[in-house]
């Protein structure tokens, strides 16, 4: 099942790699099932502790924050 909703965290400085397929099995972090899919995990620099929101469903045009597109597919 899909995950609907943002992930909410809070994150800690240093560098993040977010899922961009779906398929981690560490989500919304990329454990590297994308390879061989031609995606790639998007790579963000967290420069100090924050509250983040994950996009799940892949539709937000910012990833990999989410932008509330995933209200339209509800």
């Amino acid at each position: 099942m899909e995950h609907k909703k943002p992930y909410i965290i809070t994150e800690q400085p240093g560098t993040k790699y977010y899922c961009a397929c779906g398929n981690s099995k560490n989500l919304p972090y990329c454990d590297g099932a994308h390879k061989g899919s031609g995606l790639h995990p998007v790579k963000v620099e967290i420069e100090e502790e924050k509250t983040v929101a994950i996009c799940s469903c892949r539709l937000s045009a910012n990833p990999p924050y989410c932008d509330g597109a995933h209200k339209s597919v509800q």
